[in-house]
């Protein structure tokens, strides 16, 4: 399964071509890792720190006043981090696409620690293996 994001676009995001700006597209990452993450009947209280993002740009997006969507899946989860992946797109258009590792942080004793069962049960609804099968057959 996949959770979808709705993301606003905003005057401030566009660069002096009217496109989006490249560095603008981590912070739209960010709303929709916020909004998987961090909801009330599933999230991470205990804290997440970002280790690594890949980005991959496909297109410009060009600023408009109708939001883009932005789906995110989980692509891996490990002991003590979990990959999401990304695609923001407008229906089979991809403008990009990226990856994140993150890894659950207790702020209090400042250290990394591992996933709890609640939070491997709520990643697993969200992993979705089409994803590398679609990629392996553009790959071919």
């Amino acid at each position: 399964m996949r959770h979808i994001y709705r993301c606003p676009l905003r005057w401030a995001d566009m660069d002096a071509y009217g496109h989006v700006n490249n560095v603008v597209f981590l912070r739209y990452l960010e709303e929709a890792r916020i909004d998987f993450l961090f909801r009330p009947e599933k999230d991470f209280q205990q804290g997440s720190v970002v280790a690594r993002h890949e980005i991959d740009y496909k297109r410009q997006l060009v600023h408009r006043h109708h939001p883009v969507d932005i789906e995110l899946w989980v692509t891996e989860i490990r002991a003590a981090s979990f990959t999401l992946a990304y695609e923001v797109k407008d229906d089979d258009l991809v403008y990009v696409r990226a990856s994140t590792v993150i890894v659950p942080f207790d702020f209090e004793a400042q250290r990394p620690r591992r996933i709890t069962e609640e939070e491997r049960e709520f990643l697993q609804e969200y992993t979705d293996d089409t994803a590398d099968e679609e990629e392996e057959a553009v790959a071919a």
